[in-house]
């Protein structure tokens, strides 16, 4: 393959499997190139079926570029539309292609792919894009709503511009992993602290740690991709997700985040797994009233211990995986691992994540260690190994 036809690869969610993209006569079909190459970086294998509309909307010849492989539009002997596929995705979806497939009309490859799909069960993905108006006509809704009771997948973006337009590219492709790999066994629930605490001295200041929330979201991102349920418990960050995870809980302060978690551990279904990946305020005081005017004398601060997360959730996660964060800072690397197994002795987790602060950015060192409770230590030499590790900790006790 020539190198213009390469794509980074950016993960393995989709590593083998068989994905086809039907692309049908919506103008969002001008966005298949991206989508195709954002589907090629999870590592899936490409197909694309174009109907007759869409053609007047994007050439073959640009998706055949996107997709590294030829393109069906036509009817052929070879019948590739009934291949076998881990996934189909339809996008855009219109109103006329979702309104056949419900009906069973079968006038194109691209309609008898679906069909085939519908009859062995592969996950069907819908990502319909057309005007306000037209997804606001109950036959419309009444069309969506039947796609749901066939057990198929709907991606809608809010409306804007009088239009429902088809979500971005990344945030397609993620919801499409997570919708293939919810079939791999084991699946888990996962409830993920990230993100730092703030907590206020006075009505308009605050002390607060240092976390961008970065690491907590790749950590839900793979997962959620990787098909398991995702609930998120995200204080201050200043790092955004890469796209729009389902479950997700904005609490800064230290007690408003150990609330959230309390609840999530309460209710069902119950995680399975805990990742505090969170950077909580190990001290903090109460706010005084008001403002503390400017320019006076020094000003004080009594600060007392705060209560440890994992230890007040301790009776309500003892049955769950559980992973602890530890960062040092100016610390040799020998004591950053006897602080973490101290942690683990001491909360009896799992595993504890062990960074030391200048090494999470520099390339030329681990990206950081995972300490196991049975004493091992594993390196991790970047955040797509760090992942993949901590997914895998999700089965330690099966």
């Amino acid at each position: 393959m020539s190198s213009d036809l390469g794509v980074e690869v950016q993960g393995d969610s989709l590593g083998g499997r068989n994905v086809l993209l039907v692309v049908s006569g919506g103008i969002a079909a001008v966005e298949s190139v991206k989508l195709s190459r954002e589907i090629r970086r999870h590592g899936a294998n490409l197909s694309i079926i174009m109907t007759k509309d869409a053609n007047k909307v994007i050439t073959p010849l640009a998706l055949s570029w996107a997709a590294a492989s030829p393109i069906i539009t036509e009817w052929d002997s070879e019948m590739s539309q009934l291949s076998e596929f881990d996934g189909i995705l339809v996008a855009p979806a219109t109103r006329n292609t979702i309104s056949k497939h419900i009906h069973g009309v079968m006038d194109s490859p691209a309609m008898m792919a679906l069909s085939a799909a519908r009859g062995n069960k592969t996950p069907l993905i819908f990502v319909p894009s057309m005007h306000t108006d037209l997804f606001d006509d109950p036959v419309t809704s009444d069309l969506i709503n039947s796609l749901e009771s066939e057990g198929s997948h709907i991606i809608l973006d809010q409306p804007s511009e009088g239009k429902r337009k088809q979500p971005n590219h990344i945030q397609i492709v993620a919801e499409l992993c997570n919708c293939i790999n919810q079939s791999l066994p084991d699946r888990k629930n996962v409830a993920i602290t990230l993100g730092a605490n703030r907590a206020p001295i006075d009505s308009v200041r605050a002390i607060q740690n240092a976390s961008s929330g970065a690491t907590g979201w790749r950590i839900a991102e793979h997962l959620f991709r990787m098909g398991h349920e995702v609930v998120c418990i995200a204080g201050v960050t200043s790092s955004d997700p890469n796209f729009t995870l389902p479950h997700v809980i904005r609490d800064g302060t230290p007690t408003g985040m150990l609330n959230a978690c309390l609840e999530v551990a309460s209710v069902e279904p119950k995680p399975d797994a805990w990742i505090h990946a969170a950077a909580v305020l190990d001290y903090y005081t109460e706010p005084i009233s008001g403002k503390k005017p400017s320019g006076q004398s020094n000003w004080n601060l009594q600060l007392t211990p705060g209560p440890k997360h994992i230890e007040e959730l301790s009776h309500l996660a003892k049955d769950c995986v559980r992973i602890g964060f530890k960062l040092e800072v100016d610390v040799p690397v020998n004591v950053l691992l006897e602080r973490a197994t101290e942690q683990i002795s001491r909360l009896g987790t799992d595993a504890v994540v062990a960074n030391l602060k200048d090494e999470v950015h520099d390339p030329n060192t681990p990206r950081g260690r995972i300490v196991l409770s049975s004493g091992d230590v594993l390196e991790m030499r970047d955040d797509a190994e760090l992942c993949r590790t901590i997914e895998s900790l999700l089965h330690i006790r099966d």
